[in-house]
């Protein structure tokens, strides 16, 4: 959907209250979102899913707070990061252990790659990871990550290039790109 379409329906949304250019938006961006989560939960499926529900309704409550400075797409993932940053320090992990030993739920559809790849995923740092995602799977350049995460961006650049090197490294040293 394009920029103007974008603000189209959110002037709809906020002057109206027309729940059904919100849906449009949603039915725009929801399987985006989703990958975002899944790629940060690791696979996990049913917690992608609440995520990305999580999202849009902060989305929808907050929409006449959309200034149009960014494009919609970035104010919806600054959402969607702010709220698996709130998961993530929700959970008061003890150790990264607990995210390295988590697997996608069982009788998942996962392939074996897509499982090396939660597992590589699962060695990196959650900003690494996150930048990893946004940037491979989402297809958000440097400068949009950095909008969205308020990372500078030469640092947005180190994540990625670590994550990269931890990754590539893991799918190696199991068989891949040999």
């Amino acid at each position: 959907m394009g920029k103007i379409s974008d603000l189209t329906l959110i002037a709809q949304v906020v002057m109206f209250d027309n729940k059904r250019a919100f849906d449009s938006l949603v039915k725009e961006y929801q399987s985006r979102v989703r990958k975002f989560f899944l790629a940060q939960t690791l696979g996990d499926e049913p917690l992608s899913d609440d995520l990305a529900q999580e999202t849009f309704v902060k989305a929808y409550l907050k929409i006449s707070t959309f200034r149009g400075t960014s494009s919609f797409s970035t104010w919806l993932f600054r959402i969607a990061y702010n709220v698996y940053y709130d998961y993530t320090r929700s959970l008061h992990t003890t150790s990264d252990i607990d995210v390295a030993c988590t697997i996608p739920a069982e009788g998942a559809s996962n392939t074996a790659l897509q499982m090396d790849l939660y597992q590589a995923l699962a060695l990196l740092s959650d900003v690494q990871r996150t930048c990893i995602t946004m940037q491979l799977i989402d297809g958000r350049n440097i400068s949009d990550i950095s909008s969205i995460t308020g990372i500078n961006e030469g640092t947005v650049k180190s994540h990625i290039s670590r994550g990269k090197h931890i990754m590539t490294e893991y799918l190696k040293s199991n068989g891949y790109g040999r």
